[in-house]
């Protein structure tokens, strides 16, 4: 079996445009990739169209590891999020291929299910004025959708420092997501890597009598020794990771002892196939895995199977159940979350089908998301709250 054609499709919805690839076999076999790139489709795009015909035609969809060996070293420049993300769509699709050869979930193939429920978060639920009362109200409805976690960037756009004004009324937001969710929810906390190391602390310490399951990349991500500072002086789990794309760059992070949890993207490093080398080395050091995911079904789909098969794996992070019904229709297969998590998929592979009609019905649009720009968490609704 080999590769005989690679088909991008870009879908456009509110805030994020999600690239879909399509691999198919010259059996006729086809399997699908995803990932959603923050401001750089065309970057990805551009990249395929080299890489495609270069590495990937004529490849067996079995052979991950030399599939991954050309795409990166064979390429010589040092991988970062675009190379990543080409690899990961690739990645996932053959997977994809692989299951349906042998009609069998990829979990199987991944060392067979340690869960029968992966656990999830509701994430993209406060598209909300940020007031106390709209922030309860959206939590609630979306423990109403069948979540018992929620997450939430309450600090507008704030950078490096907050004024104590508005540290008292992100705090404020956040004790009405805990009020929302009720005291056996989890309330997680994204920072963006908006703080200096003094200020995340600071947050962090007034944090603490709402529980928070954990604070997210509190600073910046390029410097090590600021999270390591963080971790140090707060009493609240830290998570970070989304935006490291290589599995090298979280040498230090363990080491150190940075992070109590490790949030990849797998469809920005690599796939499962390298999500899950470094879901292996996490474990040595006890950190738990807790994937980002801000993509659409296909790279849902691939973060269950993922999930169902690592023993560290913590929680998972989920949007569409809060965007447009298109997203979903654009892959069907995925569970529906019941009671704060998902069943296992069904079906051979990664269990899902795209409808190429949908995605052709929505096509890319001129997306910058600004996390530090004001009323970025509208995340394209911005019309409906005037």
């Amino acid at each position: 079996m080999k590769i005989a054609e690679v088909r991008p499709l870009v879908l456009g919805a509110a805030w994020r445009n999600l690239t879909f690839v399509v691999v198919r076999t010259d059996e006729g076999i086809e399997g699908v990739g995803e990932v959603r790139m923050i401001n750089h489709t065309s970057a990805l795009l551009g990249y395929l169209d080299e890489a495609v015909p270069t590495h990937v035609i004529g490849a067996d969809p079995f052979a991950f590891e030399a599939l991954a060996r050309r795409m990166i070293r064979d390429d010589y420049a040092r991988a970062g999020q675009i190379a990543m993300s080409a690899l990961a769509v690739i990645d996932m699709a053959c997977w994809d291929i692989v299951g349906k050869a042998l009609g069998v979930p990829v979990y199987q193939l991944l060392g067979g299910p340690i869960r029968d429920r992966i656990p999830t978060y509701a994430n993209g639920w406060y598209t909300v004025e940020r007031t106390p009362d709209d922030i309860r109200n959206a939590a609630r409805a979306a423990v109403t959708k069948g979540y018992r976690a929620v997450k939430l960037d309450p600090f507008g756009t704030a950078w490096q420092e907050l004024p104590n004004s508005e540290l008292r009324r992100a705090i404020g937001l956040v004790e009405a997501a805990r009020e929302g969710v009720g005291p056996d929810g989890e309330v997680f906390v994204e920072m963006h890597g908006r703080f200096t190391p003094a200020q995340a602390i600071a947050i962090a310490r007034e944090l603490e009598p709402y529980r928070p399951g954990w604070i997210e990349e509190p600073v910046p991500p390029d410097n090590i020794s600021s999270l390591v500072k963080v971790a140090r002086k707060v009493n609240v789990p830290v998570a970070t990771g989304e935006r490291i794309h290589v599995r090298h760059e979280f040498r230090e992070i363990f080491e150190r002892r940075a992070a109590d949890i490790i949030q990849p993207d797998l469809t920005m490093m690599g796939g499962i196939t390298e999500t899950r080398k470094l879901a292996a080395w996490a474990e040595s050091y006890d950190v738990l895995v807790a994937p980002h995911n801000v993509g659409g079904p296909v790279s849902t789909a691939a973060a269950l199977h993922l999930a169902a098969a690592i023993p560290n794996f913590k929680i998972l992070e989920h949007f569409n159940d809060f965007v447009d019904p298109f997203v979903s229709q654009a892959a069907r297969g995925i569970p529906t979350v019941t009671d704060g998590s998902f069943p296992l998929p069904n079906g051979p592979g990664l269990g899902i089908t795209i409808d190429e009609d949908v995605i052709a019905a929505h096509p890319r649009r001129p997306i910058h998301l600004n996390l530090f720009g004001d009323r970025w968490h509208l995340r394209g609704r911005e019309r409906e709250r005037v």
